[in-house]
């Protein structure tokens, strides 16, 4: 499955994105960033598992097979284009500054802003669409909280 997902997702013409395809992309997107900067903290996972069941409503055995099922494909995936794609393409431009919010508050869970992450970040909001300015006022809403 794993495979499947990131065949399709890397193809010149890939197939019309589902909705359990986004749900995987942004979870996975979620970990690549947790994972980047060599430390994922239990507070980072703990963040993923609050977003993803605020956001699609799942229990607590739906938020860890959709994270298992995500760390497996981020651990295979080339390249962060193939998430930040389908996201792109299946999410509206206001929902997408929510996933930046959510970037940014997996990125500040663990207390520390690391310069893996920031980069990562960096990169990543205009692959969404976002520009620098709305993703730094994100930065600043999440650190509110």
């Amino acid at each position: 499955m794993f495979a499947d997902l990131l065949r399709r997702l890397g193809a010149p013409k890939p197939k019309p994105i589902t909705d359990s395809d986004a749900r995987l992309a942004l979870c996975a997107l979620l970990v690549r960033l947790a994972r980047s900067d060599g430390d994922y903290a239990q507070a980072e996972r703990a963040k993923i598992a609050e977003t993803l069941a605020a956001r699609y409503r799942l229990d607590q055995s739906g938020v860890d097979a959709l994270i298992h099922e995500a760390e497996a494909v981020e651990t295979e995936a080339p390249d962060t284009v193939r998430f930040t794609r389908v996201i792109k393409e299946s999410v509206a431009y206001e929902d997408r500054i929510v996933v930046i919010e959510a970037l940014w508050a997996i990125a500040l869970a663990d207390g520390q802003r690391s310069a893996d992450e920031d980069a990562l970040l960096r990169m990543v909001a205009p692959m969404l669409g976002i520009n620098d300015r709305d993703s730094a006022l994100a930065r600043q809403r999440v650190a509110k909280l």
